[in-house]
């Protein structure tokens, strides 16, 4: 039985919940009425179910359509303005005990190169990131007990958080590794992080078993049930995803809502963020052996919909996905991105040798993190380095509620002109930091309590005199 409030991972993910879901958006999806009913709902900015958005997803109409792209793009602005947060990952070991089929990092994969980064590595590869601009970083590494124990990565965050370079600094750490326990998950918290973040991969739980055929990741319903856990160890913050081209888009999609339908039934809180990642070519792994890849005009509507049925939740697209992409997702409700991503084992200290290719899977906007953010800013974006709502205790609930009233106006937007304001002196070329200038002198029209307008101000002058780390 479908129960949102169950702790059971095949109760809160129903299988036959989805297909008579699925069954309903195909017998509806032509029905005007009903898709305008949707859509009326949706326009209250209080999201949609997983039924109403699958609705919606097999809809075909252009009009229709059309008119979804723009509800997604006017409600991004509504509740995250022209902001888009910039962050990078940091894979600290490719070393693996799974068998996942679609990941190059499985353990029978014998000619991919090794590797586990030492506390003297990351200094190295956390400094060189600091001297492009990075704040925040997302941590990655296989499952693997032996080499990457729960004590490694506890010693990698306090690691990461102690390294300061002229006028750099992580400011946040987040975390995506294997599906843990309870104890371990309120180990993460007392370390430090921000979002603890796991793909589900597929939703399907006969697709996910066949893709998963050895090693603990094999667990559907451990996997599945760790959001929980980590909720329950304290963690308030965490980051749901699926890899779009495993198995049905529409399932997955409705699967993904389900998901956090089910965290707000249970926890009050929905997700942080919501991660769409589609599979990519990576070392023996070729994407054209899955049947399930979506085009570039789904993978959009997917995005749009996404934002339309949860609209306070952060949407995360990473440099898989070209240019283009993400200059197309970014207007329909993507409210982070990463920049200058390398999904090798290190990377950014010293480029990889080829003969030692430890990458996840090929990155497709390749650009230097300078060239991103420009890129946004001619684009009419504000690229955020801000941490602040993390470190000044504004998570789960907390973040939620200040999204929901609209007051994130006050705090974010001042906070990521600052932010950016600290990129441009420090860290961006010429032409960057002009136009970076410009940007900001006409956004503090933007921030609406004149209050905290002058403050802003006051503190953007400070930044230039050389002090950092401003924030409300």
């Amino acid at each position: 039985m479908y129960n949102p409030k169950s702790l059971k991972a095949e109760e809160f993910i129903s299988d036959e919940e989805i297909r008579d879901t699925l069954a309903y958006a195909d017998a509806n999806k032509d029905n005007i009425e009903l898709i305008d009913s949707i859509l009326e709902k949706a326009k209250e900015r209080k999201g949609l179910s997983h039924r109403e958005a699958s609705v919606l997803l097999a809809c075909e109409d252009e009009k229709k359509v059309q008119e979804m792209y723009t509800l997604a793009e006017q409600i991004k602005k509504d509740f995250y303005g022209n902001r888009i947060v910039m962050f990078a990952p940091l894979y600290l070991s490719n070393y693996c005990i799974n068998g996942c089929v679609y990941c190059p990092y499985h353990i029978k994969n014998q000619h991919i190169a090794r590797k586990k980064l030492t506390q003297e590595e990351i200094v190295k590869e956390v400094t060189a990131l600091q001297d492009m601009g990075h704040k925040r970083l997302a941590l990655e590494a296989g499952e693997d007990p032996k080499n990457n124990p729960i004590e490694y990565i506890l010693e990698c965050i306090k690691t990461i958080y102690s390294i300061k370079h002229k006028n750099g600094a992580i400011r946040r750490v987040n975390v995506n590794i294997a599906a843990t326990t309870v104890e371990e998950y309120r180990m993460l918290k007392e370390a430090g992080i921000g979002t603890y973040i796991l793909f589900q991969e597929t939703y399907n739980k006969k697709s996910y078993e066949e893709l998963h055929p050895y090693g603990p990741k094999s667990n559907y319903a451990y996997h599945t049930e760790a959001m929980d856990r980590a909720m329950e160890g304290g963690i308030d913050d965490v980051g749901l995803g699926v890899l779009f081209g495993l198995e049905l888009y529409r399932y997955e999609f409705a699967g993904l809502l389900m998901h956090a339908e089910h965290l707000e039934a249970v926890h009050g809180v929905g997700p942080h963020t919501i991660s769409v990642p589609r599979l990519k070519r990576a070392d023996d792994i070729d994407p054209d052996t899955f049947d399930n890849g979506i085009d570039d005009e789904t993978f959009a509507k997917i995005c749009a919909l996404i934002r339309i049925s949860v609209p306070y939740t952060g949407m995360i697209i990473s440099t898989r996905e070209s240019q283009a992409v993400r200059e197309k997702v970014i207007k329909l409700g993507v409210s982070q991105i990463s920049g200058a991503s390398k999904t090798s084992v290190g990377g950014y200290c010293e480029e990889e040798p080829e003969e030692e290719n430890s990458e996840q899977f090929d990155v497709s906007d390749k650009r230097t993190l300078d060239e991103v953010v420009k890129w946004l800013m001619e684009m009419g974006y504000i690229p955020s380095f801000c941490t602040a709502c993390y470190r000044e205790g504004r998570t789960g609930d907390r973040f939620m509620s200040l999204c929901k009233s609209g007051q994130i106006q006050n705090c974010c937007h001042p906070n990521a002109l600052m932010t950016l304001k600290e990129y441009l002196i420090d860290y961006a070329s010429e032409d960057t930091r002009k136009i970076g200038e410009a940007l900001i002198e006409a956004e503090l029209g933007n921030i609406p309590k004149e209050k905290v307008k002058e403050i802003c101000k006051e503190n953007l002058l400070k930044i230039e005199q050389g002090i950092r780390d401003f924030r409300f």
